[in-house]
């Protein structure tokens, strides 16, 4: 537990209302999106400012205290998870856009400025931020960062790391890092991409510079259905293989069609799988390039094809499947969120493998992706309520995890590692890798205040795991560190 003596020291850094830690104002911190995961914080801080933030690293790297930074809470790998003994930094406060240049095409903003709110501010100038995350309507910069979100339109626009420009950030003593800038490169090492997607173990932000992008002349989609799964991943390769690069291609199998449709009612089919492919540009690329989609789709085997007539219907189209996760929900009580990525010619193969795991464990799956880069979301369905489902789920989900390494590809595509995908850090990386790891969090944060026992494992626990996973055994939850 926290000394009344450094809580004291805290107080007097901010104004009271700034500072929670009555049991009913801690509660709403206690998880992020992956509810499965959930510990109290000890205490809850929520700065107003920069400095106020710098005061607050400074004390606790001075008492020895941790810190969890956290955005707006709608991470899926419990990475901002509450640690014991820790200070609970909460970036939300910090949400003003401080600066729009819109000849520069760039705006400074605050961690805790929503996704949504960037394209909103700047659309009276033509302008859009275009990492478009589900939850883009809550999640914050700074959790995007932290996280290198992506979204639906990453395939061509890129992920956070390819839109931001410059960051500000703390280190855990309190030193100013200004990282970036607003040319095309930067001399000496790229901080800016290790900073990006670094989970909260390095720094703290508190200034991002993202880049804006001009609205697209024109942007259309085409829908299809297919009576196969395996079909549906195919037509991904084969589109690309056409020479078009969408700004957007997503995958849904029945079950995620189904809730959408009975939740959005954006008009799909119903089949064994949807694959929705926006193309963007100037009116005689977007036709061109309809024209090879289309064409691509019905000799892949789609059974029905159609293009959005109007920007209301190409619209209702992504909200089915931007829909897709919350509208799972009426499918089973609780569901289990996995993220994924793989080569893209291995669709067909691991959406095989991954209804014949399915069938082994008697769990269902929706799956929805972001079939463009390979990016998976299986959602698997199950009851929290009958003992050894969430256990059965979490396994099941560490089998679909060591698929995509199996088959080349990685634990993650942008829900980052947290403490949820700890075991499977263990199965992608060998112990010279995960030592670098090791080194470069020393460098930034020699006593392990940062975010402590997120995303890179302690070699010991890889081996224990490897030892465990040989002999069919299985671990528990990773113990998070005690402070």
């Amino acid at each position: 537990m926290l000394s009344p003596a450094f809580l004291s020291k805290l107080r007097s850094l901010l104004p009271p209302h700034c500072v929670l830690n009555e049991r009913e104002d801690l509660l709403p911190f206690e998880s992020d999106g992956l509810a499965a995961y959930r510990n109290t914080p000890d205490v809850v801080v929520l700065p107003e400012n920069e400095t106020q933030v710098a005061a607050i690293l400074k004390l606790c790297h001075a008492s020895k205290v941790a810190v969890v930074a956290r955005g707006a809470g709608t991470g899926l790998a419990a990475g901002a998870l509450p640690v014991d003994g820790a200070v609970l930094l909460v970036l939300a406060k910090l949400n003003r856009i401080k600066a729009i240049d819109p000849l520069a095409r760039t705006a400074v903003v605050e961690p805790g400025v929503r996704n949504l709110a960037i394209s909103e501010a700047v659309a009276e100038h033509g302008l859009y931020y275009a990492p478009d995350p589900s939850s883009q309507i809550a999640c914050s910069i700074g959790g995007n960062v932290a996280e290198n979100s992506g979204g639906v339109h990453c395939l061509k626009y890129g992920l956070t790391v390819h839109n931001i420009l410059a960051l500000r950030a703390w280190t855990i003593d309190g030193q100013l890092l200004e990282i970036g800038n607003e040319s095309l490169d930067a001399p000496g090492y790229d901080f800016l991409a290790l900073l990006t997607g670094s989970e909260g173990m390095l720094a703290v932000i508190t200034e991002v510079t993202v880049k804006l992008l001009p609205r697209p002349q024109r942007a259309q989609v085409v829908l299809a259905a297919f009576d196969d799964v395996a079909k549906a991943g195919a037509a991904v390769g084969n589109i690309i293989a056409a020479g078009v690069v969408p700004a957007g291609l997503e995958m849904m199998d029945r079950l995620a069609i189904q809730a959408a449709e009975a939740f959005v009612h954006a008009g799909y089919p119903l089949a064994e799988a949807l694959l929705l492919c926006e193309v963007d540009g100037v009116n005689e690329e977007v036709s061109a390039d309809i024209y090879t989609v289309r064409q691509v789709l019905e000799a892949s085997g789609a059974i029905e094809v159609r293009t959005a007539e109007s920007e209301e219907q190409r619209l209702r189209f992504w909200a089915g499947r931007k829909a897709a996760f919350p509208a799972v929900g009426r499918l089973s009580p609780d569901y289990y969120c996995m993220d994924g990525t793989i080569p893209r010619a291995q669709l067909p193969h691991v959406l095989k493998r991954i209804s014949e795991m399915s069938a082994e464990c008697g769990l269902a799956v929706a799956n929805v992706f972001h079939a463009g880069d390979g990016n998976l979301h299986p959602l698997i369905l199950f009851d929290a309520n009958t003992p050894g489902e969430l256990a059965k789920a979490e396994d099941f989900g560490g089998r679909i995890l060591e698929l995509c390494v199996e088959v080349g590809g990685t634990i993650t595509g942008e829900h980052g590692v947290g403490l949820e995908k700890i075991k499977q850090m263990c199965t992608q990386f060998a112990t010279p890798e995960l030592t670098r790891f090791h080194d470069v969090k020393a460098a930034f944060d020699p006593d392990k205040l940062l975010n402590p026992g997120k995303a890179v494992p302690e070699l010991h626990r890889c081996a224990e795991w490897g030892a465990m996973h040989v002999h069919g055994g299985q671990l528990p939850h990773p113990e998070l560190p005690r402070f």
